[in-house]
């Protein structure tokens, strides 16, 4: 019994499926001891050969960790309890700026672009065995990558910026390996590293990016894989500068096993160059989806990287969806074609937003961070206390242990809708909020 709650089954996965139900229920809190193997298996009436399979499928899952002698206990954030779940209900009457989506406003219109894909379909229907990546989708996209300084690699069409991580995480790393991430970071990517099985450490951020010091220690104590977002970082807007990318290189060059993930999720909505970090490792991944810039329901990102680890993603992906759907890449290369986004004008729009309301609570005050992208990050002494009062002044802000480790408290202001008249009332509501208190840094 824990806390009252009996683990059952007989065979390994009715155990781990026991533990994981309680885990999602909150009958077992994050940070729990489990009972030792042998004494489970007594208690159950099994082999302890039973219980230690059941224990493995719970650690792969990322439901529970092992130290040990001191044994094995319930995650801090187990992937069951994902930090999608940490988020304000929005009562009517409130403005949420909580949700991190684009502006809707922003977004190109589809019709057009999914019907001439049809009509391409309907002409030369796609079949098994065509190839995965449309080829004006790969020339496009790889003209745009050369531009940007990214290495040369073949390419590959995913489902998105996650599905690229995911895959290439499990096509180097093995349950029980180390993952550096950025903190704050992008609140999915910290629950989908555990979910595989995976160690997360964690990496402080500045408006530059990830500190070098940070990464160094973390490869230094055996990370195996580090996880950057170029521009637009969730949630701070940090981008990586030209200096900090310099002094990244460096690092990653003391450790050229080390497998390099590169999210720029925020390409075609940003006014910040690029400056990428791929070249310096054997293994590497450069990710941009279109996501942000064209529509979150446009399920695809192009990837490239070292022809061992796009080959790998590309065998798994043809044992299971076998490739993203050509009609969508066709309807994507449409809208690249046709100037369907302005990035200058995207860019230029979020930009002013942002600058407007980091300017107008540097007024009151308040310290808050955004150099690229649709988020603005504010450092504040008590989370819960302040997403509470924001929300009785009206304001729906996401709270920052969504993106949050070992960093200190913050809230996520998304300003994507944010009008002229918004930014003075949203400032006063914050400002007011946090009361007087010292300015604090999210390193």
């Amino acid at each position: 019994m824990l806390g009252g709650y009996p683990i059952e089954g007989r065979g390994a996965a009715e155990i781990a499926a026991s533990v994981e139900r309680a885990v999602g229920a909150g009958e077992l809190e994050p940070g729990q001891l489990l009972p030792p193997m042998r004494e489970l298996a007594v208690r159950l009436s099994v082999n302890p050969n039973t219980v230690a399979a059941a224990y493995r499928i719970l650690r792969e899952r990322g439901v529970i960790e092992t130290a040990g002698r001191r044994g094995s206990r319930v995650r801090p954030a187990p992937a069951t309890t994902g930090r999608d779940h940490i988020r304000v209900h929005v009562p009517e009457g409130v403005r949420d700026v909580s949700s991190g989506n684009p502006d809707p406003a922003l977004l190109p219109p589809l019709a057009q672009a999914f019907a001439a894909a049809a009509a391409q379909g309907d002409r030369a229907p796609v079949l098994y065995g065509d190839v995965p990546v449309e080829p004006e989708l790969a020339r496009i996209a790889r003209a745009d990558l050369d531009a940007d300084g990214v290495p040369e690699g073949p390419l590959a069409a995913v489902s998105g910026s996650l599905d690229a991580v995911e895959r290439v995480l499990t096509a180097h790393l093995k349950p029980g390996d180390t993952v550096a991430v950025e903190d704050p970071g992008w609140g999915r990517t910290l629950d989908l590293v555990p979910a595989l099985g995976l160690r997360t450490v964690p990496v402080g951020v500045d408006d530059e990016g990830p500190l070098p010091e940070g990464v160094r220690d973390a490869l230094e104590a055996g990370a195996r894989a580090l996880i950057v977002t170029d521009r637009a970082q969730n949630p701070t807007g940090a981008a990586v500068s030209a200096k900090r990318a310099r002094a990244l290189r460096s690092v990653l060059r003391e450790h050229p096993e080390t497998l390099l993930i590169e999210d720029d999720h925020g390409h075609g909505i940003v006014d910040v160059p690029l400056h990428p970090l791929a070249g310096f490792t054997r293994h590497w991944a450069f990710v941009r989806s279109v996501a942000k810039a064209y529509g979150p329901d446009l399920r695809l990102a192009v990837f490239t990287g070292d022809s061992v680890t796009v080959d790998r993603v590309r065998g798994r992906q043809r044992l299971g969806p076998g490739w993203v759907s050509r009609a969508l890449q066709r309807a994507v290369v449409r809208l690249w074609t046709d100037g369907a986004v302005d990035a200058r004008e995207v860019a230029a729009a979020y930009g002013a937003r942002r600058d407007a309301l980091i300017g107008a609570l540097a007024e009151r005050g308040v310290a808050a961070h955004g150099r690229s992208g649709m988020n603005v990050w504010v450092p504040v002494p008590d989370e819960t206390g302040a997403v509470a009062r924001l929300l009785h002044a009206g304001w729906a802000v996401a709270p920052g242990a969504r993106f949050r480790m070992s960093a200190p408290p913050g809230i996520r202001i998304t300003v994507s809708t944010l009008t002229t008249d918004d930014i003075g009332p949203l400032a006063d509501a914050v400002a007011s909020a946090l009361g007087p208190v010292p300015t604090r840094s999210y390193v």
